[in-house]
């Protein structure tokens, strides 16, 4: 069962900077990652993401640049299957083509 997922262009850049492997990533490495957002979208962002379920962190609440520091930060994987389709979508349009070739 696929869930629809819309993401705006600050957290498609704020995935991608994590990674949809699952594997934890630094708060310091996504900051490095994230450079040219403002502090504030990816800190806004970031919250965002992370109320909806899509990125778990070991702090539960990020709201200073102090607190994404020292944090660890990486993508559900109940939903990296969906937020992949999200980010890239002409994979899920070769998925389904596939699959009914196989029918």
């Amino acid at each position: 069962m696929s869930r629809e997922i819309k993401l705006d262009g600050g957290e498609i850049s704020v995935l991608k900077a994590i990674g949809l492997t699952g594997a934890p990533v630094a708060g310091k490495m996504l900051l490095d990652r994230a450079g040219d957002m403002e502090t504030a979208e990816l800190l806004d962002t970031l919250s965002g993401l992370m109320s909806l379920g899509y990125v778990l962190a070991d702090k539960a609440n990020v709201r200073l640049v102090e607190d994404v520091q020292r944090s660890s930060f990486r993508v559900n994987p109940a939903y990296s299957s969906d937020l992949k389709d999200a980010l890239f979508p002409s994979r899920q349009r070769n998925e389904r083509r596939e699959r009914r070739r196989r029918h």
